[in-house]
C-alpha cells in the first residue's frame, strides 16, 4: 500500500503490515493535513480504470479513534471510492462513486436522504458514476431548485437516492473503543457489519473499479440537495488519530 502524508500528517507503522498502524493528524491553524494509505496511489496506476477492487471483495478492519463522534474534526474513515476530487498522483475530477464506513464532523453536510444527518459516523454507498445517474445531469438545475422546498425534497429525494446508488446507516458506537468493522461489497449489494452484527444492507452496489482507502484530515465538504456547496478545511487545537489494529482487504468470489 502506499503512504500519503500531507501538512504534518504522519503514518505511523508499516501499511505492508498492519498489525498496528496509526495514522495521525496535528493540531494545525491552517492548511490541509492529512494521514492515509491506500493502493490506488501505486506505480503503474495511471487512470482511475486501473483501480485494483470491484464487486466481490471483503474489508475487515479492527479500529478505534482518538476522539468521538462530535469531538473528532474533519474526516476519517475506511472503505472504497475512486478519488473523485483528485488525487496527489490522480489528477482531474470524476462523478463520485464509493462504498465505505465514513465520518464527517460539522460543518459536514453531505447528500444521503431527505431527513438524514449529514454528518456523523456512517456507513454508505454512492454511485454517482453509474448510467441511471446521467438523465440527472441536465436535470440538475431543477432539482436543487426543487429541493429547496421541504415538501416536495422529501418526494424528490428517494428518486435521487435511488439513481445515484446512495444508502447510508448512522453507527451508534463509541469511536473511541475497538471495534470490528466488516463490508462485504458483491454484485447484488453491500453489506455493512459492525462487530459480526448487520448494520446495513442494501441492493446497491457500485459497478467500481474503486480504490481502498484508509485516513484522518481536517477536511469538510458541504454538498447538499439544496444546492450548497463549498469545503475547506478546520483549525484542529490537539493531536488526532485513528488506530488499525487488523485490516484485511480480499476477494471474495
Amino acid at each position: 500500500m502506499r503512504k500519503l502524508e500531507i501538512g504534518g500528517g504522519q503514518v505511523l507503522g508499516a501499511p505492508s503490515s498492519v498489525s498496528s498502524l496509526r495514522l495521525q493528524i496535528p493540531p494545525t491553524i491552517q492548511g490541509y493535513t492529512d494521514a492515509q494509505v491506500d493502493d490506488y496511489g501505486l506505480p503503474g496506476i495511471t487512470r482511475r480504470a486501473d483501480y485494483p477492487w470491484r464487486p466481490g471483495v471483503s474489508l475487515r478492519v479492527t479500529a478505534r479513534f482518538s476522539h468521538g463522534e462530535g469531538d473528532l474534526l474533519g474526516t476519517a474513515g475506511f472503505g472504497f471510492w475512486n478519488a473523485p476530487f483528485g488525487d496527489p498522483t490522480m489528477r482531474g475530477m470524476a462523478r463520485p462513486s464509493a462504498c465505505w464506513f465514513f465520518y464527517g464532523s460539522a460543518p459536514n453536510d453531505l447528500p444521503l436522504a431527505a431527513d438524514g444527518p449529514g454528518r456523523g459516523w456512517f456507513a454508505a454507498t454512492l454511485d454517482a458514476a453509474r448510467p441511471s445517474a446521467i438523465p440527472l445531469i441536465p436535470l440538475a438545475p431543477f432539482v436543487l431548485l426543487a429541493n429547496r422546498v421541504g415538501r416536495v425534497c422529501r418526494r424528490l429525494w428517494p428518486w435521487v437516492q435511488q439513481r445515484l446508488g446512495i444508502s447510508f446507516a448512522p453507527i451508534a458506537v463509541d469511536m473511541r473503543e475497538w471495534h470490528e468493522y466488516q463490508l462485504e461489497w458483491r454484485q447484488n449489494g453491500c453489506e455493512f457489519m459492525v462487530d459480526g452484527c448487520t448494520l446495513l444492507q442494501t441492493p446497491h452496489s457500485p459497478r467500481g473499479p474503486l480504490g481502498f482507502v484508509c485516513w484522518i484530515d481536517n477536511q469538510y465538504m458541504v454538498a447538499t440537495g439544496d444546492g450548497r456547496f463549498r469545503w475547506g478545511t478546520l483549525v484542529t487545537q490537539e493531536w488526532q488519530w485513528l488506530e488499525v489494529r487488523e485490516l484485511s482487504v480480499v476477494p471474495n468470489p
